[in-house]
């Protein structure tokens, strides 16, 4: 959740692999940085988590014949907030499979999105955004391409990354807190890279702190719908300052921000309307009293935006501003609203479900191993069209756009 943004500094991975011979064991190699191989860190932190209350049964049980996942010092490499063009990331997130998936799981949750409203005040749009961004809506919750033992991921960076050694020793005990708790056990503690878990991706800080048992089973779970959607809205109400009764946002005519922007003014609505600011659908604005800043993410040309609290409250979950409005968009195209009525500079149109399920099935025929032709792009296929592109002489970022597609369709 909150650490998807948290860069692992390519130092640790180089410092980890530095003279490393083809035999050196995960170990040897992470105590080029942490000056003790990984059993004598895992002995030494003991005393830690006795300190916090942890057990002796429990660190037992959750540290016997753990081993570090290294895989993720080089995970940063993989944060595309800071590798893709912003129109390239909206339209991966904010695809027709994600869309009609996000149809799918609103239909089906649509009950619980109202109590989860009445009872927090978060408007279900945000909570559809989320879970989409977050999981795919489930569907990458146990996905092994995705989530991978937590302790395995969180023992790594506490033992063996220095920029931020106090952060995952942290993570680390609060995993094994909830542990402690008997909320989870560490077999079911899946996760990304950084150890953020389930339908919404809580840290184990956030599961520990503002986990909610919404279903009633007992416990809260980041595994339980209701629960991760539940904690999350608790979430943005209590360290997001989340607004009850506020969209996040407006979308305005472009051409006057380079003049007005500016990150730190706060304005109403109306205000920006005095200076000569006007929504992009031609209507007058609502809430003209909302606070709000003006952001114009791509210029004078692209599309610009008045920004409340609530599009910040969706921030504070992901620290960057590309995440929050692939949120917010995210949600508003699940709910039905359209595209934004500007278009992107040098931006092209998102790949329609059937052209990405051409893209897989072609690539797939090519010897790119996509795994599967469902129209998702996981990751899976953003390596394969990495590889195509590769092969073919495109730049090979991973995006499966209009050029891939016509390269595939000429047979390059």
């Amino acid at each position: 959740m909150v650490a998807n943004d948290v860069k692992i500094f390519s130092l640790t991975r180089r410092a980890l692999l530095a003279g490393a011979g083809a035999s050196l064991v995960a170990g040897e190699a992470g105590a080029q940085v942490a000056k003790q191989t990984f059993p004598q860190w895992v002995a030494s932190f003991r005393a830690r988590a006795q300190a916090k209350g942890i057990s002796d049964t429990v660190y037992d049980h959750v540290t016997r014949g753990l081993k570090p996942d290294i895989s993720v010092y080089a995970k940063d490499d993989a944060q595309p907030e800071f590798r893709e063009e912003l129109w390239q990331y909206l339209n991966r997130r904010v695809s027709e499979w994600r869309i009609v998936t996000g149809n799918a799981a609103a239909a089906k949750n649509a009950n619980l999105l109202k109590r989860l409203e009445a009872d927090y005040g978060v408007a279900p749009d945000v909570l559809l955004g989320l879970w989409g961004m977050e999981s795919a809506f489930g569907e990458l919750v146990k996905d092994p391409d995705h989530m991978k033992p937590v302790f395995a991921s969180l023992g790594a960076l506490a033992w063996g990354e220095p920029r931020r050694r106090k952060y995952w020793e942290t993570e680390f005990l609060n995993a094994l807190a909830v542990v402690q708790k008997g909320w989870g056990q560490p077999s079911e503690m899946l996760g990304s890279w950084a150890g953020a878990m389930g339908h919404t991706q809580w840290m184990p800080e956030v599961w520990l702190h503002l986990g909610v048992d919404f279903d009633g089973d007992g416990k809260p779970s980041p595994y339980s719908v209701g629960d991760a959607l539940a904690g999350s809205s608790r979430y943005l109400l209590v360290r997001g300052r989340y607004q009850r009764g506020v969209p996040w946002g407006f979308e305005v005519v472009p051409g006057m921000a380079d003049n007005l922007a500016d990150a730190k003014t706060v304005r109403a609505v109306e205000q920006w309307a005095a200076l000569g600011i006007k929504p992009a659908d031609g209507r007058r604005f609502a809430y003209p009293k909302a606070a709000t800043r003006l952001w114009a993410p791509a210029g004078t040309n692209g599309p610009c935006f008045l920004l409340t609290q609530n599009f910040y409250a969706v921030r504070s979950y992901n620290p960057s501003m590309n995440y929050a409005l692939a949120v917010c968009h995210l949600g508003d195209r699940v709910l039905g609203e359209g595209p934004f009525k500007t278009q992107f500079p040098g931006g092209e149109r998102a790949l329609t479900l059937a052209e990405v399920q051409e893209v897989q099935k072609r690539l797939t025929g090519a010897g790119f191993d996509t795994g599967g032709t469902d129209g998702r792009v996981g990751n899976m296929t953003m390596r394969a069209v990495a590889g195509f592109q590769q092969k073919v002489g495109l730049e090979a970022n991973g995006y499966a756009g209009l050029d891939v597609l016509s390269a595939l369709r000429k047979g390059r």
